[in-house]
């Protein structure tokens, strides 16, 4: 298990960029996908993309993101990317059931963020544990429900910014050879 005590910066920096950008070139470069809600976490047992277990244990001042590059020498990198994060979308159909609404989810603690009149619960489990919670407001249809999912960068239906590994020789804009 390799242990990781702090991140060096993010993939977009130029001096890691250049790096990375190497790197990439020899498939040399590794990823660890962190669910959203795990991000905040110093303290955190995952495994690579690779099949490498890391035990993550960082300082107070530093969280891991979008980006984290957790390790960089001349033989490889691992680079943390962030899953898509799934919401629970609620619309309530009056000021009464949003009252309501809000007095259940806030009783709960959920986490939530608003969308005009809607109200987004972040899921950290199965949406069906959700719905149950709220399963009379649902079925007197005082309340409808979807899901939003997004990517890292927040934009929805799940479309999560670029990180070495997706089709990068493809996209990065400058010409050169890629052959070795």
């Amino acid at each position: 298990m390799l242990r990781i005590e702090r991140v060096l910066g993010s993939r977009l920096e130029p001096g890691l960029s250049e790096q990375l950008h190497r790197l990439e070139h020899r498939g040399a470069i590794d990823v660890v996908t962190v669910p959203v809600a795990d991000l905040p976490r110093r303290r955190l047992l995952i495994t690579t993309r690779g099949g490498e277990e890391l035990a993550i244990a960082l300082p107070r001042d530093q969280k891991l993101f979008d980006g984290a590059v957790l390790l960089l020498d001349d033989l490889r990198a691992i680079v943390v990317r962030a899953a898509g994060e799934r919401w629970l979308r609620l619309e309530p159909r009056s000021i009464e059931d949003a009252i309501e609404l809000g007095y259940h989810v806030g009783n709960l603690h959920w986490r939530v963020r608003f969308d005009g009149k809607m109200l987004l619960v972040g899921l950290e489990g199965r949406m069906e544990d959700y719905v149950a919670r709220l399963e009379g407001l649902i079925e007197a249809r005082r309340v409808s429900v979807s899901l939003l999912e997004e990517g890292a960068e927040g934009q929805a239906e799940g479309h999560a910014a670029p990180l070495p590994g997706d089709d990068f020789a493809q996209r990065h804009p400058h010409s050169h050879s890629h052959s070795q």
